[in-house]
Formats: structure tokens, C-alpha cells, sequence
């Protein structure tokens, strides 16, 4: 079945009253002339949704430019998937064509498009299958947008709560498997710009944010590789408080957990030094 678009043509309106009556005369003859007052409504057909489907696909392909690049009309695909969502919004098709649409802006480098549509797709169908590759791709839309460590991790931040939103509402699925690898690297590298912010700090003398820093890392992001260097950094700042029970405590915990760290050299030397 086609849809079809309903084109109007407008009317031609005669100029006001007192012109010449030679101007009139070719004004009534133009008005005569013009079929647009009495023609019937002009339609243009709109190609099956299959058929533009077909259509925003072969655009996604793209082609190669010299053998080597590819280019892709990703606009004119958008287009096309857009025309099925407005022309057969009932179509099985439809939903489909939201998914293209996202993935098109995705793979343009537009995020924050791609992950309006993903978002929305999720909203809209819940119980969709395809809901758990949309919140992957939305955590996917933040990861491409990380900044430097030394920088703001809003971008680490937001697409870690899609991650974990999907761990913990569609655990076995195929996307959160993939998700929990990059999951790790995430948490990882929030752990690192924690450190270098405690680092920060520390080297200048700022002890009791120094401290906090390290602290969050120990207990947000255990496990990761920089328990030994979070505790033993974090006992340097007490120690330098005047915290010196907790700071030998400390000292201690790295030596006996963490004896193949190089922190645990730094705790004994530490301890020998207080004794």
C-alpha cells in the first residue's frame, strides 16, 4: 500500500482596486487562465515502507571513494528512515527505522542525536528486545565523548550509569556482557583521575583533601590495582595531620597485604622511621 502526500497550490490573488483597466483585463485574464482555483488536490506517491527501508540501507552501505575511503550519505539515509516513522507510523517498519536513525547519527560522530533516538526507543517500546543494545549504544554515546584524565569525567560518569543500569535489569543478555568489559575500564579510569586529583593535593600539602581522595578510592573502586598506593598515600596524609596511630595502622595493612607492591618498601621504611 502507498501513502500518499497532499501537495495545495495556492491561489493567485489580484492586485487591489483602482489599477488601470488595461492592467485589470490582464489580471482577469491570468485568474481565468490559472487552473489552480478549481484544480483537484495535486498527490505525489510515497514508495512503499519496505521499499524505503530497502532505500536507507543501501545509503547506510555507502561507497567507496578511490577504492580505499568510504563515504556515507548519512543525511539523506536519516531522511528516508524519517519518511517511514511519518508516512506508515503502524508499520513494523517504524520501530525499525528508529533504531536506523540512531544508529546513523552514531556512527556520523553525532551523539548527543544518537542518543536522543536511543533514549527514546527505550521509553517508547520497554519491552522491545532491542532495549538492551539502545542503553549499551547510549553508554556508547558518553564513552566516544571522554576527555583526557586530567580533565572532567562527566562523560565516564554518565555512561558508567548506563552500564550499570544494564547489568542490573537485563544481566544475561549478550550487551551486558560486552557493557561489563568496558564497565571495568570506566571504573578504572575514575579511580585514576581520583588519584591524580588526591596527587594533586598532595604535593601541595593540601593533606585533608588529599585524604579524601584517596579514601573515595578505597572505598568506591577496591580491587582495581591501587589499593596498596590509595592506603599508603592516604597514611602519608595522616601521618602529616598528626594522625600517627592511624597512619602506622595503615602503614601495617600495606605491608602485610601488599607485600609484593612497591608500597610495601615505602610502609616499612615508614614505620621504621615512627619507631
Amino acid at each position: 500500500m502507498k501513502a500518499r502526500v497532499h501537495r495545495t497550490t495556492q491561489c493567485i490573488t489580484p492586485p487591489a482596486r483602482g489599477i488601470c483597466g488595461l492592467t485589470l483585463m490582464v489580471w482577469a485574464t491570468v485568474i481565468l487562465a490559472s487552473p489552480g482555483c478549481n484544480r483537484e488536490p495535486d498527490f505525489q506517491d510515497v514508495p512503499p515502507a519496505a521499499e524505503l527501508f530497502a532505500q536507507g540501507q543501501k545509503l547506510l552501505e555507502g561507497r567507496k571513494i578511490l577504492g580505499v575511503y568510504k563515504w556515507v550519505r548519512y543525511e539523506k539515509a536519516i531522511e528516508t528512515f524519517q519518511a517511514i516513522i511519518d508516512n506508515y507510523p503502524y508499520s513494523d517498519y517504524e520501530i525499525e527505522a528508529q533504531l536506523q536513525i540512531a544508529d546513523a547519527y552514531f556512527d556520523d560522530a553525532k551523539y548527543d542525536e544518537a542518543l536522543s533516538y536511543y533514549r527514546d526507543f527505550a521509553d517508547l517500546h520497554p519491552q522491545n528486545p532491542k532495549v538492551p543494545y539502545t542503553i549499551l549504544r547510549s553508554a556508547l554515546c558518553h564513552y566516544n565523548q571522554i576527555k583526557s584524565i586530567d580533565r572532567d569525567q562527566t562523560s565516564t560518569r554518565e555512561a558508567l550509569k548506563y552500564l550499570e543500569i544494564l547489568s542490573t535489569r537485563y544481566p544475561y543478555d549478550p550487551e551486558t556482557r560486552d557493557g561489563e568489559i568496558i564497565l571495568q575500564q570506566l571504573r578504572t579510569r575514575l579511580a585514576d583521575n581520583m588519584m591524580e586529583i588526591g596527587d594533586f593535593y598532595l604535593v601541595r600539602t593540601q593533606f585533608q583533601s588529599a585524604a579524601n581522595r584517596f579514601r573515595s578510592v578505597i572505598n568506591e573502586y577496591p580491587g582495581l590495582g591501587l589499593d596498596s598506593e590509595a592506603l599508603y598515600k592516604l597514611a602519608v596524609c595522616y601521618e602529616h595531620m598528626k594522625r600517627t596511630d592511624e597512619a602506622l595502622r595503615l602503614y601495617h595493612v600495606v605491608l602485610e597485604n601488599f607485600s609484593d607492591s612497591p608500597y610495601a618498601e615505602r610502609a616499612d621504611e615508614r614505620i621504621s622511621r615512627a619507631e
